[in-house]
């Protein structure tokens, strides 16, 4: 048995409103009369039409209607522009309102940009590495240097890798690419970056990207990866890791305190092991860590085993207070090599210092900013220094030939300090058998002088100060050291000439 329609009486009201009105041709103030209904009840059925007449109020003059024409102009040409910056032109212009107004007009003439329309990229298993940095400012107590985030996500099952540095120079990110590859076991087919100088040393629009060399070569290193660079302006290039981010920021970081970097870096790995990669993830709807687990895994490329140099590297000449300037901070070297241009070697806990194939220091590297790193040993060798005789300090270094050479340097108008300083130099980069030799045969000609003693090792011996050495991560391989062969076996049986030979007519 079917059920009666009850019949509604909104419906009902409505139908007799209209015909009333329509029908009868009835005003609203006789509908609602009849009816017993209110005029705005009446309006309300009959859709606003009819309704109350509207009355417009006439717009009173404003300061700036005699400005209107030039502000459309200015947003014309400068779209962002902002009103206090509108403002202090119309100052020029003899406008003497205020801000509130500009602001208004403003609002109305500034051209409506199109809005974005986004790309929801989906990738293949092991197809692509999205990587990028976040600054977290200064978080770190005592610590005057701001805390970075390096995050880099794998586009298919958004299996994230996070770390927390105090640099985003290119050794820090070159050790967190390799810390992240082999968090990940493997390598992607491309990398996606924004334009990090690091990675892209030059990017215009509408012309390809000009990418770090050095960077480049890791990529190979690495097992062979395709570096990608972003659009410039576009960081939704690389969505997946800018929400990484946002997701750091937002479930992480906020109220939590840490003691140092060590603890920060503990707290984040445990939290991105924990949670983050076993979480049911946003966009699609699955665990990270399953997905990496069960179909992207097996899918990286092994990384290769190619050694590669990611420490920090740098060059600075000694200066009069045996120091060296490095990332913000000065670090000390033995004094005799004061004037003298040092390669820096720097990794996240040491700063070694070179000179030619030489360490002739290592310290514990800082990340304070203006410190002072001083060896103690370094300071008492040149308080030791100062306290002996030039000649003496070359006895220790060269022995009777040290002592015989600067003997025969007392009666020029040389400066034995300075001499005894180059031959320092020279004996930590060609060696102190090599040098001591060269002083032998440069007397044996009638002279004395530094300038004769480098020009045979340089010139008529052809030394050359070898390249600093690969660390290779295997102790048995770094550890390997070869005896300083005598070269002075190879030289040819006539003499060149040297800077102290005279010309004979």
């Amino acid at each position: 048995m079917m059920a009666l329609l009850q019949p509604d009486p909104k419906s009902e009201t409505r139908a007799e409103v209209m015909r009333l009105h329509y029908l009868e041709g009835l005003s609203i103030r006789a509908v609602a009369k009849r009816l017993s209904l209110s005029r705005k009840t009446v309006r309300k059925h009959l859709g606003g039409v009819e309704g109350a007449p509207v009355i417009q109020k006439a717009s009173r003059p404003s300061l700036l209607d005699s400005y209107h024409q030039m502000v459309q102009t200015w947003l014309t040409e400068a779209p962002e522009l902002r009103a206090p910056q509108i403002l202090e032109r119309l100052r020029k212009q003899g406008y003497t309102g205020g801000l509130t107004i500009v602001r208004d007009l403003v609002r109305r003439l500034r051209p409506r940009s199109n809005p974005k329309v986004y790309l929801t990229m989906h990738y293949q298993p092991g197809e692509v590495l999205l990587v990028d940095w976040a600054d977290f400012g200064f978080a770190l107590p005592g610590v005057p240097r701001r805390v970075s985030a390096f995050v880099a996500v794998l586009g298919h099952s958004r299996y994230l890798y996070l770390e927390f540095t105090l640099s985003q120079a290119m050794g820090a990110f070159l050790r967190a690419m390799d810390r992240a590859l082999s968090f990940f076991g493997g390598c992607t087919h491309a990398d996606v970056f924004d334009n990090m100088k690091t990675v892209v040393l030059e990017h215009r629009p509408g012309l390809k990207p000009r990418f770090n060399p050095r960077f480049l070569a890791y990529a190979v290193a690495r097992g062979g990866f395709a570096v990608i660079a972003c659009s410039p302006h576009y960081p939704e290039g690389k969505g997946g890791v800018e929400r990484g981010i946002q997701f750091v920021r937002d479930r992480f970081w906020t109220g939590r305190r840490f003691a140092d970097l060590f603890d920060l870096n503990a707290q984040a790995a445990e939290w991105r092991d924990r949670f983050c990669n076993h979480r049911e993830h946003e966009s699609t709807g699955k665990i990270p860590a399953l997905v990496f687990e069960h179909a992207e895994r097996a899918a990286l490329k092994p990384l290769a085993s190619r050694p590669f140099d990611t420490d920090d590297l740098d060059s600075d000449t000694v200066t009069s207070t045996f120091r060296f300037r490095f990332d913000r901070n000065q670090y000390s070297v033995p004094w005799r090599l004061v004037s003298q241009r040092v390669l820096i070697r720097a990794n996240d806990a040491n700063v070694r210092i070179y000179l030619g194939p030489k360490c002739v220091a290592d310290h514990s590297r800082s990340w304070d900013v203006g410190a002072v790193v001083e060896a103690p040993a370094h300071r008492r060798e040149l308080r030791d220094a100062r306290q002996r005789d030039p000649s003496e300090i070359a006895a220790v270094r060269f022995g009777s030939v040290g002592r015989r050479y600067l003997e025969t340097l007392t009666a020029t108008s040389r400066s034995i300090r300075r001499e005894s300083l180059r031959l320092g130099f020279l004996a930590e980069l060609f060696g102190t058998a090599q040098t001591q030799s060269a002083m032998v045969e440069v007397m044996r000609t009638g002279h004395v002088g530094v300038e004769y003693v480098e020009y045979v090792l340089r010139h008529k011996r052809k030394l050359e100060p070898a390249f600093t050495p690969l660390e290779l991560g295997n102790p048995a391989l770094d550890s390997i050291t070869l005896r300083e062969p005598d070269l002075t076996l190879y030289d040819p049986p006539t003499m060149t000439r040297d800077p102290g030979d005279t010309h004979e007519g």
